[in-house]
C-alpha cells in the first residue's frame, strides 16, 4: 500500500520501514505518529501506516455564545520568543497563532499553514500557507509573514529567545542571525527552507508555545493595546496574578465559520498556587476549568457533583538541578562534578515519585529522555548510595556548605523539593527548602543556584535536549556545557533512522547521567476538570488551552 503526505507525494521510506516495528519493539505509538505527521501525514494516513484506524471524535454540538472561567495562573506578557510558561501562550492564543498544532493523540496538524513537505533527507522544508487568511486589520497573511517570523526566531541576539534553540541549524554562527538563502520566500503563500544539514525537529519547534506567529512591526510593550493577530479573540484585561480575559472578536472569524470561536467570553482566573484554593473554588461554582492539578486533589475535584476529571499520558516532568556556573559565597559549588555526583547519589527518585507527587507517573533516570520519546533506551537508573554520596562531600571537602533548594510554594514541586532535602540530610549534606513567592520563582526559575523547575512534555526527546542541555541555550537553566554532549545532539537531530538516532542519544543519556547534570525523578500523570456541559477543555499533553477550541453544549 502507498501512503503519502497532505500533498501527495509518498512518505519516506524510513518511516515506512519503522511502522510495521512499532508494535513488536515497543516504540511508543504516540511518537511514531508525531514523526510520521511531522513529515506531513495526515492523522488518517499515520494512523493508517500502523493498520489502525483514526479514533472517532466524541460529536456535541456547540452552541454559540457563553462565558468559560478558567482556573490558572494569570501572568504578564513579554515578545512570544521569550515566553517561558505555557500559561503566557494559553492568554494570547486567543489572537496570536502558530503555524502548526500538536495533538494530545502525538500528531502535528496545519494551523496557519495548509500543509508542509520535508525532503528524504529532511534538509529541505516547504511550507504552504493557508489562503484565505487575513491579520484582523484586514491585511493579507503572506508568505513574508512567516520568513519575517522564522528570522526573527534566529535572531541569538536576543536574550532569552529560546526559539534560537529549536532553529539552530538555520542560524549562521558568524552573525547569530539566519543563515544567507536559508529562508526562501517562493511565492505568497509558499516559503521553503534549505538547510545546510539534516534536522527532524523544526516542526515540533513550530508547534511549540513560544513559536506564535506575530505581525510586522509587532511592539510587545503594546500588545495589548494593539493586539494585531490571526485569532478570533482580543484581550479586554490583564491583571497579572488576577485576571485575564478574552472577548469574540465578531468582525474577525474568517478561519472558523462555525467551526470554532463559540465562546464571547473567556476569563483566566488566578487563585494563587495552592490547590486547596482551586478545589474550594470548584465547590463554588466560581470556576469551569481548572488548568492542571495533581495529586490527591486530582482526584477531589473529580469526585465533586457535575464535574469530570480529564487525565493524560504524558513526558512532563520536574527537575531539581544545581546550576553549575552559579556563584555562592564568592564560590562555584556545583561546577565541580564530585559534589553533583554526591548529591545524585543521596537521592532515591522512586521516593521523589511517591512523595512528591503521590506516586502518580512512573519513575525517571536523570537524563531527561523517557519511555514515550521515539529515542529512549532505557540504560538503568541512578545509582542510590547514601554512604558513597557521603564520601564523595567529605573528598569535595563541602561537608559544612549548606545547599538552598528554591521552591514556589505548590503542592508537587515543593513537596518533591522537600524530599530532595529531606534525602541530602540523612546522607549527611546541610540542606535547607527555600520557598520564593510566584513572581519572584516565574521571573527567575532559570537563573537560581539550586532549585525546582517544571518542564513540559515534548514530541521528541532530541528537542528537549536542544532547548535545555544544549550549550549556551536560553532554556539551559542547568549551566551545562559539554562539547561531547553537544556532538552527539547535534548528530541526533540529523539522525532519520530511528535504530541509529537511539543509539546516539543512549551515549547522551550515559553522559547526562555521568555529568549529573540534574535529578530527573519522575514523568507526571497530568489531569484537570472540567464541568458539565463544557467541551474542548480536557488536559493537553503539552498543557495548551485553546480558546477557539472552548464551547457549550
Amino acid at each position: 500500500m502507498t501512503f503519502t503526505n497532505r500533498n501527495g507525494q509518498p512518505m519516506p521510506s524510513h518511516l515506512l520501514h519503522h511502522a510495521g516495528r512499532v508494535r513488536r519493539d515497543g516504540m511508543d505509538r504516540r511518537e511514531f505518529l508525531a514523526l510520521a505527521s511531522a513529515f506531513g501525514a495526515t492523522s488518517t494516513t499515520a494512523y493508517g501506516m500502523l493498520g489502525l484506524t483514526t479514533p472517532a471524535a466524541a460529536q456535541a454540538m456547540p452552541k454559540q455564545g457563553g462565558t468559560v472561567r478558567i482556573q490558572q495562573e494569570v501572568r504578564a506578557l513579554k515578545d512570544p520568543r521569550l515566553f517561558d510558561w505555557p500559561q503566557i501562550a494559553n492568554f494570547t492564543r486567543g489572537w496570536l497563532e502558530t503555524l502548526i498544532t500538536y495533538e494530545s493523540d502525538g500528531t502535528f496538524k496545519p494551523g496557519l499553514l495548509e500543509s508542509w513537505e520535508i525532503s528524504d533527507d529532511a534538509k529541505t522544508y516547504t511550507l504552504f500557507i493557508r489562503k484565505g487568511v487575513n491579520w484582523n486589520n484586514g491585511t493579507p497573511f503572506t508568505s513574508d509573514d512567516v520568513a519575517r517570523n522564522i528570522r526573527s526566531w534566529c535572531d541569538r541576539d536576543l536574550a532569552g529567545n529560546s526559539m534560537a534553540g529549536r532553529f539552530a541549524t538555520l542560524i549562521d554562527p558568524n552573525t547569530n542571525h539566519a543563515l544567507e538563502g536559508a529562508i526562501e520566500v517562493v511565492d505568497d503563500h509558499t516559503v521553503r527552507l534549505n538547510l545546510p544539514k539534516a534536522d527532524i525537529s523544526l516542526i515540533p519547534g513550530m508547534a511549540d508555545y513560544p513559536a506564535a506567529i506575530v505581525p510586522g512591526g509587532f511592539d510587545a510593550a503594546t500588545m495589548l493595546e494593539n493586539p494585531i493577530g490571526t485569532g478570533p479573540y482580543l484581550p479586554e484585561s490583564l491583571i497579572p496574578g488576577e485576571r485575564g480575559v478574552l472577548v469574540r472578536n465578531a468582525n474577525h472569524i474568517w478561519w472558523n465559520q462555525g467551526n470554532g470561536a463559540w465562546l464571547d467570553r473567556i476569563e483566566f482566573l488566578d487563585f494563587g498556587t495552592d490547590p486547596a484554593a482551586w478545589a474550594q473554588a470548584a465547590r463554588e461554582k466560581a470556576i469551569d476549568m481548572t488548568y492542571s492539578v495533581d495529586g490527591e486533589y486530582a482526584d477531589l475535584i473529580g469526585n465533586l457533583e457535575s464535574w469530570t476529571k480529564h487525565d493524560v499520558i504524558s513526558m512532563a516532568t520536574v527537575v531539581v538541578r544545581p546550576n553549575q556556573t552559579a556563584e555562592v559565597g564568592g564560590i562555584n559549588p556545583y561546577a565541580d562534578q564530585r559534589m553533583r555526583q554526591a548529591i545524585m547519589k543521596a537521592v532515591d527518585n522512586a521516593i521523589l515519585l511517591e512523595l512528591g507527587n503521590d506516586g502518580r507517573g512512573e519513575v525517571a533516570q536523570n537524563h531527561h529522555i523517557g519511555p514515550a520519546h521515539p529515542e529512549y533506551t532505557d540504560i538503568g537508573m541512578p545509582e542510590y548510595d547514601p554512604e558513597g554520596a557521603r564520601a564523595l562531600l567529605k573528598k569535595v571537602g563541602a561537608e559544612d556548605f549548606e545547599m538552598e533548594i528554591h521552591t514556589i510554594d505548590d503542592a508537587w514541586r515543593k513537596n518533591t523539593t522537600d524530599a530532595v532535602v529531606a534525602q541530602l540530610r540523612d546522607a549527611g549534606f546541610k540542606a535547607t527548602t527555600r520557598i520564593v513567592p510566584g513572581n519572584t520563582y516565574w521571573d527567575n526559575w532559570d537563573s537560581f543556584p539550586f532549585s525546582a523547575t517544571d518542564w513540559n512534555h515534548r514530541p521528541l526527546g532530541v528537542q528537549i535536549w536542544a532547548l535545555a542541555y544544549r550549550s549556551g541555550e536560553a532554556w539551559n537553566e542547568f549551566g551545562y556545557a559539554n562539547s561531547d554532549f553537544d556532538a552527539i545532539l547535534d548528530e541526533a537531530l540529523g539522525t532519520l533512522d530511528i535504530d541509529k538516532r537511539r543509539a546516539l542519544v543512549a551515549q547522551g543519556e550515559k553522559v547526562l547521567q555521568d555529568d549529573a547534570v540534574t535529578i530527573q525523578p519522575y514523568w507526571r500523570a497530568l489531569a484537570n476538570h472540567t464541568v458539565d456541559g463544557l467541551e474542548g477543555g480536557a488536559h493537553h499533553i503539552s498543557f495548551e488551552i485553546r480558546p477557539a477550541e472552548l464551547h457549550w453544549t
